[in-house]
């Protein structure tokens, strides 16, 4: 039996933590699958708010993690050119418009409260509960990103990666992609689905 190059034990690595997440990624979008299936489902009661709108600063947080998504995968073509200042550049940026995704997302639920939606209490309803639940199950998985975009951040700082180690950054950029895309999804569902 022959004996892995270092060369072939990175690649044999990098599949395999592409793959542990590609298997976490299915599972947490399995889970938001079933809640819009629930909503689907719960959207035939009386009681459901088929009148609620989106709050103006989910269209805007939208637009943020799309924009974000751009920068972390400029980071990742960066590494690969080993142009360690534009990677720096991109990352911080992503850390930055993940920070206003999560800044107007609260903004988000305090103008779901000044339109008369309140998550629990006697004021609340089911179509607002669900709202809360699949927009604050979202940012749990966002601060797992900002967590792991941070890691990322320090070890491109202590000069882990380069052109020919990338897999940080690459594991970090399809963990971001997902969650943009997750949110995508969850805010067009919401959009349209009344």
């Amino acid at each position: 039996m022959e004996a892995m190059t270092i060369e072939e034990h990175k690649q044999k690595t990098a599949r395999s933590y592409k793959l542990i997440l590609l298997f976490g990624m299915l599972s947490m979008f399995m889970m938001f699958a079933g809640l819009t299936s629930a909503y689907l489902v719960s959207a035939s009661r009386k009681d459901w708010v088929h009148t609620m709108v989106l709050p103006q600063a989910f269209t805007i947080s939208t637009l943020i993690i799309i924009v974000s998504s751009i920068t972390i995968h400029m980071a990742k073509l960066s590494i690969k050119k080993d142009d360690r200042k534009n990677t720096t550049l991109f990352l911080l940026a992503t850390l930055v418009l993940g920070i206003a995704f999560v800044f107007f997302q609260f903004k988000g639920f305090s103008q779901v409260v000044e339109m008369g939606y309140y998550f629990t209490g006697a004021e609340s309803n089911v179509t607002s509960s669900f709202l809360y639940m699949l927009t604050i199950l979202h940012m749990a998985h966002l601060f797992g990103g900002i967590i792991s975009l941070l890691i990322i951040i320090y070890n491109h700082f202590k000069q882990k990666y380069n052109s020919t180690q990338t897999t940080g950054i690459e594991l970090g950029a399809m963990f971001w992609h997902f969650l943009d895309f997750l949110w995508v999804y969850l805010f067009l569902f919401l959009y349209f689905v009344k």
